[in-house]
């Protein structure tokens, strides 16, 4: 099927809205064995009766979202009316919903507010449980332009993502015939470069008949995706992990501080972290997961040197004799961060992130890793990033997030 998606609104042109319709359709369409063929995104207004008109002539199902509000420049219905050379009227039972959605708010209505409860003669209005835009939906047969269904849906996500899922997923199942959703394998892997893992696999995954795959870099992390039956999925998966077993974060697209949460429960550990160079940044991606207050427990920000020394007890001996960068440093700052917090894992990580402060025998891009646990020796490491502050902070809080997974995984 030929899939177009409009989204409306001047804001997500002006940058000061990040359109993220694309990449959420995207995915969702893709979850059916379907596909977004184009998107195109116009300003609110007169823009939009142009765009419909053209995408409508070359597409099977078109999908706008914005423009449904009660404001003059809310023009979506009226557009879709004009192109499809419908009438516009106003639904009884949407216009019902309208008052009881205020009257429970104890609000009085506002007249403009009645364009809301429009739609082309014959056409479905779906229900808007979250706010006071009703969906549309025009099937082909009313379309006297193509055979092509136009759904039209409000543009805040916690108003789309539920009339999506409720009232244009089945619809479109039902157009395009999917009775199950397409397989695909997405796995994470991290500590390996994307030109190594493309010329370790690239050509045995290029002779599995029927599987399509892609790569997706991001700092420190790769991952591929396999596309296909089961069987073929299942051959990809095993030549990847034929070479890089021991890089795997996830196979079910399970991020690295998911897979550290999920392993963390599995094993009723608790860790602690203390952090000098990322700022918090890993304390913030492990309380990102859901779940992650059951195993975290402690997140130590000691910048300074002064903090180390309070909270942490790292000694003043080591830091004027080694510095703060070193290792002996991050070794105090994860056994000190075991002590205080008594976790089962603590891990500390100190370095420098730039664009000064490094010297020839530290430069800018320099960390050091530690982890210790009760009843083992502590574990430390030396990693180098020359990035920007913002990607060398990213890169080493996957560095220590993948240091706890191996060892939790040991």
């Amino acid at each position: 099927m030929h899939i177009e998606v409009i989204t409306t609104g001047t804001e997500l042109l002006l940058g000061t809205t990040q359109n993220t319709h694309a990449a959420w359709f995207g995915q969702e369409l893709f979850r059916l064995g379907l596909r977004v063929a184009r998107l195109t995104t116009v300003p609110d207004g007169d823009a939009i009766e142009q765009a419909l008109d053209e995408a409508i002539r070359r597409s099977d199902v078109v999908i706008v979202t914005g423009g449904l509000g009660p404001t003059s420049d809310d023009l979506t219905r009226e557009a879709t009316a004009k192109v499809l050379g419908l009438e516009l009227i106003e639904d009884e039972a949407a216009m019902r919903s309208l008052e009881v959605f205020f009257a429970t708010r104890k609000k009085v209505m506002a007249e403009t507010n009645r364009k809301q409860a429009q739609a082309p003669v014959g056409a479905d209005v779906l229900p808007n449980g979250n706010g006071t835009a009703p969906g549309v939906y025009v099937p082909p047969r009313l379309n006297k332009v193509r055979a092509c269904a136009v759904f039209l849906l409000p543009g805040p996500p916690r108003e789309l993502y539920p009339m999506y899922w409720d009232e244009v997923e089945p619809r479109l199942r039902a157009l395009a015939g999917v009775s199950a959703d397409r397989g695909m394998t997405e796995m994470k892997f991290t500590g390996v470069g994307e030109s190594d893992f493309h010329q370790a696999i690239d050509g045995a995954l290029a002779a599995i008949t029927g599987l399509e795959y892609g790569y997706c870099a991001r700092i420190s992390e790769v991952d591929l995706r396999l596309i296909g039956a089961l069987e073929a999925r299942e051959m990809g998966r095993t030549v990847a992990m034929s070479a890089f077993s021991t890089h795997l974060i996830s196979d079910d697209g399970t991020s690295l501080e998911a897979a550290v949460v999920r392993l963390l429960q599995r094993n009723n550990f608790t860790l602690a972290l203390a952090e000098s160079c990322t700022g918090g940044l890993i304390s913030s991606r492990v309380t990102d997961v859901p779940g992650s207050s059951e195993v975290f427990t402690h997140g130590f920000v000691t910048y300074a040197n002064r903090a180390k020394v309070k909270m942490l007890g790292v000694s003043e001996a080591a830091l004027a004799e080694h510095g703060a960068v070193s290792e002996a440093v991050a070794r105090e700052m994860a056994e000190g961060s075991l002590r205080v917090a008594d976790t089962d894992l603590a891990a500390a990580v100190t370095g420098i992130a730039g664009p000064s402060g490094g010297t020839e025998e530290k430069p800018v891009g320099t960390a050091w890793l530690a982890l210790a646990r009760k009843g083992h020796p502590t574990l430390v490491e030396k990693a180098f990033h020359l990035r920007d502050r913002n990607g060398f902070k990213k890169a080493v809080s996957q560095a220590v997030l993948d240091m706890i997974r191996r060892s939790l995984q040991d």
